[in-house]
């Protein structure tokens, strides 16, 4: 894994969390390994945490999340509701 690449995938997610926290379902972002298939890959991403995963038609366009940010990948992981204890 390279240091250049999450450097460069937290400065993206610095450049657009506001704006993907504002979307209605998102709860948090991050940077990490995108995990396919319930494995971690070695491929870098911002890591997008929403309370529920929904198929793209049931949501307003403007609600998307993209699938990159500046040429970082993006990975939607379904969280559910997060809270300090």
């Amino acid at each position: 894994m390279s240091e250049n690449l999450v450097q460069r995938a937290i400065a993206v997610k610095r450049r657009h969390e506001a704006s993907l926290l504002r979307l209605p379902n998102v709860v948090a972002v991050g940077v990490g390994r995108r995990v396919r298939g319930g494995a971690f890959t070695d491929e870098i991403c911002i890591i997008v945490s929403v309370r529920k995963k929904m198929p793209a038609a049931q949501l307003d366009c403007r609600d998307l999340i993209p699938t990159m940010l500046d040429g970082v990948p993006v990975d939607v992981v379904e969280t559910g509701e997060i809270a300090a204890l």
